[in-house]
């Protein structure tokens, strides 16, 4: 079963002005391919090339550094692209508000923990919120194309409801080297409707 490119649900150019279509369209056709690409070659003729893609990311540590790059890649740019919207839900409701609120204080705190290790993951990599397997909220990040629910994490794993790119390729046409100006960007165009159906489905896969 090949991996396949996932279509946006919304133009390159509906995040406009706060991503930019060139780096939208760049991102998505050439970066997010790329990695679709690889992982199906590092994963042509083998065992694997038929698990779903969660199942291989949970046991990545068994698979070579091809097959944890591009599957992290694949996965975790297929969930960046879904919590995008052009018209967003600019703040979460109900059960995942009052999760945030009893574990960070306040969006807003969440926001500038979120923004805290977007600034400190030195290189490449993601910022997660994500639900840990006792069903509690975390924050992390992770380097490259790592991402909480690979068996490599020791400390942060879960399963992720939202991450955000801080790979220069993300943001680098229109932001430069201001990663910071690029994660506030980011609060305009997240739709906090889908990050709570991710919650959601995270909670009832943990068993909470």
């Amino acid at each position: 079963m090949k991996h396949t490119l996932p279509a946006l649900p919304y133009a390159y150019e509906a995040l406009e002005p706060h991503f930019d279509q060139e780096t939208m369209r760049i991102h998505h056709q050439r970066h997010h391919q790329a990695y679709i690409d690889n992982l199906n070659k590092a994963l042509d003729g083998t065992d694997a090339a038929l698990k779903p893609l969660e199942q291989i990311l949970a046991k990545i540590s068994e698979y070579s550094v091809a097959v944890r790059n591009n599957a992290g890649g694949h996965y975790n740019h297929s969930l960046f692209w879904l919590t995008l919207s052009p018209n967003p839900k600019t703040a979460p409701e109900g059960k995942l508000a009052q999760a945030i609120n009893e574990t960070f204080g306040s969006l807003e705190e969440l926001k500038e923990l979120i923004k805290k290790t977007g600034l400190g993951q030195f290189g490449s990599g993601w910022v997660w919120l994500f639900v840990k397997y006792n069903g509690s909220l975390g924050v992390a990040g992770t380097p490259n194309q790592d991402n909480p629910l690979m068996d490599v994490n020791l400390t942060n794993r879960g399963i992720p409801v939202m991450g955000i790119d801080v790979w220069e390729h993300a943001y680098y046409l229109k932001y430069q080297n201001k990663r910071a100006d690029f994660i506030d960007a980011f609060w305009k165009v997240v739709d906090w409707d889908v990050i709570s159906q991710n919650y959601e489905k995270a909670l009832n896969s943990v068993g909470k």
